[in-house]
């Protein structure tokens, strides 16, 4: 029978024999978008008594509480961007009449721009889906590579397949997983890969163990951490998978940086330099290749592009060739800053080699010193609605040919919650000037951080895009962790036909 739960009570008598007993059927909960009727995963149903629920990828929670059968519940209902209606008393929720092998829905609005669609990895992630009987869309549903939780994506179209590296990954069976980078691929929606909208089926690296296994154990103590992950092609014209590294000891200190290459072969990275000592420009965040003149450049977007280095293997693993676009004089640091100025004084940008950019901190610092003045910084971004200025961490930018202009997707610095808030831009060039953004979604009292696009989902020629980040009570102020959800990567989706988006 549909959502039947069969149980096995196991009576050990002295002839061992065990007979099959079917256990209460669950009572099937589904949570879905008010305005377009899809399951809504990461919505918390919590009961009068504190019993604690949360939706599955598909928006389902199977409820099976025997005491309460027969009875009417209340359960509050909460939800990061969505927002149950109030009643007289300013509580937020709904009663159900628990009926063991029942069913009801429960159309929750949203508030963010962007809608939430799945959890892309971790334990659990059609759990109750799978209790109520019913079929998940991707082949793993409920473990994966014994893969509870992985910290920020790095990923790449290379040899036709997507590749997906993350970093710090957590196992079922002991509190230390894997420190060293796990991996896996994808087939493209274009080659046989599921719809986007409805799941990714993840083919994980593995280990003898059935573990996801290292993929970057680069020299030296500590994890490793993989960034500007991109591909380049080599003097015979063939494509490399290459990124950048970093060594890291507690408490979140670099103490060393590289570049690998990635081994078809063995599927695992292979150091090709260690730098000593650590570079001044180096590979990191999301990777974005542009034409530029004859030549093309990977640009290593953080989120703005502000470095970039010509897209070979040569140069990319040649730090004193990384550019930097840039308003300190070569050579001029952060520390004891000079500013570049022309004749009449004014702050002059350009590309340079030796160099730090003037990224968000960075230009806030020399602000705050007196060095530059505000009028000067390259970097304007302000909230469309109310003329804030945003402080960008960490994000992704690309073309999108829907709305005819570069997009950026990034999540702000000390916002409405410190590292939550995911906003929008756009601008007429890569490298800006990026001067407004919309808020899309918002994480109350949680971490969404180190976001990426992924344009090879992009569907209907950019209008609705994709994106995921890593949501995580890390760094927000808040000790109550999501079950399954905490420590793991979420995917969004965004219609840029939305008149909310509506920029300058």
């Amino acid at each position: 029978m549909r959502r039947l739960l069969v149980g096995i009570l196991c009576l050990v008598a002295s002839n061992s024999h065990c007979e099959l007993q079917a256990a209460e059927p669950y009572f099937q909960i589904r949570v879905v978008d008010a305005a377009t009727g899809r399951g809504v995963p990461l919505v918390e149903l919590e009961t009068v008594n504190n019993i604690r629920l949360v939706t599955d990828s598909a928006g389902n929670i199977a409820f099976h509480e025997p005491g309460l059968a027969g009875h009417e519940v209340f359960f509050h209902v909460r939800s990061h961007g969505y927002e149950y209606p109030a009643d007289g008393f300013g509580i937020r929720g709904i009663r159900l009449k628990i009926t063991p092998g029942g069913a009801s829905t429960i159309k929750l609005p949203r508030r963010n721009i962007a809608e939430r669609l799945y959890r892309i990895t971790g334990g659990g992630i059609y759990r109750d889906t799978v209790l109520l009987g019913e079929k998940p869309p991707i082949s793993e549903p409920v473990l994966n590579a014994q893969v509870v939780g992985s910290d920020s994506v790095v990923n790449a179209v290379y040899r036709g397949r997507l590749y997906w590296f993350w970093g710090d990954t957590n196992r079922p069976g002991y509190p230390l997983g894997n420190f060293h980078v796990p991996g896996a691929t994808s087939r493209l929606p274009a080659d046989g890969g599921l719809d986007p909208a409805q799941g990714i089926n993840l083919e994980y690296f593995k280990a003898a163990d059935g573990f996801a296994k290292p993929t970057a154990k680069m020299p030296g103590n500590g994890p490793t951490w993989i960034f500007g992950l991109t591909v380049l092609k080599n003097d015979d014209g063939q494509p490399e998978l290459w990124t950048g590294y970093s060594k890291i000891e507690p408490p979140l200190k670099v103490y060393a940086r590289g570049v690998a290459r990635f081994n078809d072969q063995t599927s695992e990275f292979e150091n090709s330099v260690t730098f000593d000592p650590l570079p001044v420009l180096y590979a990191e965040g999301q990777t974005l290749t542009v034409r530029t003149g004859d030549s093309d450049h990977v640009y290593f977007c953080t989120p703005f592009p502000l470095v970039r280095v010509l897209a070979t293997p040569a140069a990319f693993r040649d730090p004193s060739q990384y550019e930097a676009y840039t308003c300190l004089k070569t050579g001029s640091s952060i520390e004891q800053p000079q500013i570049d100025r022309d004749a009449a004084g004014k702050a002059q940008y350009s590309w340079k080699r030796q160099t730090p950019a003037v990224g968000p901190s960075e230009q806030r610092k020399l602000i705050e010193s007196g060095v530059l003045k505000s009028s000067e910084a390259h970097l304007q971004l302000r909230d469309r609605d109310t003329g804030k200025a945003i402080l960008a961490h960490t994000g992704s930018v690309n073309w999108n040919a829907y709305r005819k202009r570069w997009i950026m997707l990034f999540v702000e610095l000390g916002g409405t919650s410190q590292l939550g808030e995911m906003w929008y831009s756009e601008a007429d060039s890569h490298v800006g000037p990026w001067t407004t953004a919309v808020k899309v979604a918002s994480h109350d009292r949680y971490s969404f951080y180190n976001p990426k696009q992924h344009p090879y989902f992009d569907q209907e020629r950019g209008r609705f895009i994709y994106f995921e980040g890593t949501y995580t009570h890390s760094f927000s102020g808040n000790d109550v962790q999501t079950p399954r959800y905490d420590y793991n990567q979420i995917l969004y989706r965004l219609d840029l036909a939305d008149p909310r988006l509506s920029l300058p």
